[in-house]
């Protein structure tokens, strides 16, 4: 994998966030902890859902109406925002989450796992009405496939008058993950505004992934520097690979801007500002056990290497590479 070191700002996004180290030797892990941030770096602060994931750890998929024992059972933190923040930390990036919870003994473990991690949770919104929410995850150690049913509790989502509050100079990059895109093109919007006071090495990057195959999340195409696209919303889109996916939805997205798009075992392509289409294979481990946030792994390390000024096809490499290890192992510790 190239290891090749990219003067500052020639990343995609950087926009001159103080990109240094390289996504190239042997293991991810090792370059991460070498590259590890100073204290004075700006922060990815990533917008979305945090939930309590109650993961049960099965050696094949249950029969309906059987009853059969799991072989581990655990509570995690969840969510795609939360989790990226949890592999953000693992990195060495220094991160802040701003998602929506409601008081109680699921919010007291979801903040608690935050603060272990390292992340930020100045910008959670409380809530006064509806409950955090909640999903019951089945992972088959077997084939690795993982199988969720998240209990939607009606808990508000943050709107553009909570990001009013986030004082964007203490960011270089913000990530939304594609929810209420109405407001979320709102909060894009003032990051827009503010960039254009700043000078260009001061500006914050922006990304959003839209994942869910919902029309009124299509919006958001036209905005942020990076767009996310799930697998799910390419084929909502009849597209039958990751380079037809890029290469038929970069119409979608303003000019400059880059499209990812993510394929499981076939690795992820992306079409950056040049035109050029890049492609990175996967790589699986020897044993797949949990793929249960293996997406949310993948946006985070590609937002971390072009936050540091990574080119495209290194950012990309990097994702699948950090990605795959978090595929052989449960959780998210194993992956640096």
């Amino acid at each position: 994998m190239p290891g090749e070191l990219v003067p500052e700002g020639q990343g995609v996004g950087a926009r001159g966030a103080g990109a240094r180290g390289g996504v190239g030797g042997r293991c991810p892990g090792s370059w991460c902890q070498r590259g590890s941030p100073s204290m004075e770096e700006k922060r990815i602060l990533c917008i979305g859902l945090v939930c309590l994931d109650i993961i049960s750890v099965v050696d094949m998929y249950p029969a309906e109406d059987t009853d059969t024992r799991c072989l581990s059972q655990r509570w995690q933190r969840g969510g795609n925002a939360s989790n990226s923040c949890t592999v953000l930390s693992l990195l060495g990036a220094p991160c802040a989450f701003m998602g929506s919870l409601a008081p109680g003994h699921a919010a007291d473990f979801i903040v608690a796992d935050f603060r272990r991690r390292g992340v930020d949770v100045a910008h959670v919104a409380w809530q006064s009405r509806g409950d955090t929410l909640c999903a019951c995850c089945l992972v088959n150690s077997t084939t690795g496939s993982r199988t969720v049913t998240l209990y939607d509790t009606n808990l508000p989502d943050v709107t553009a008058q909570d990001f009013e509050q986030v004082d964007l100079t203490q960011y270089k990059w913000i990530h939304w993950e594609g929810r209420n895109a109405a407001e979320q093109v709102k909060m894009i919007q003032r990051v827009e505004e503010y960039n254009q006071t700043c000078p260009a090495h001061q500006r914050v990057s922006t990304s959003v992934e839209v994942e869910k195959p919902r029309e009124e999340l299509y919006q958001l195409f036209g905005y942020a520097d990076v767009v996310f696209v799930s697998k799910d919303v390419a084929k909502d889109f009849g597209f039958h690979s990751a380079p037809e996916a890029v290469k038929r939805l970069r119409s979608r997205v303003r000019p400059g801007a880059t499209v990812i798009c993510a394929w499981a075992e076939a690795g992820a392509d992306a079409l950056g500002p040049d035109g050029e289409l890049v492609h990175s294979d996967a790589f699986p481990p020897e044993t797949i056990v949990d793929t249960l946030g293996a997406g949310d792994t993948f946006n985070a390390a590609v937002l971390f290497a072009l936050s540091r000024g990574q080119r495209l096809q290194e950012a990309l490499t990097f994702g699948c590479q950090v990605a795959g290890r978090k595929c052989g192992v449960h959780g998210y510790d194993g992956i640096v």
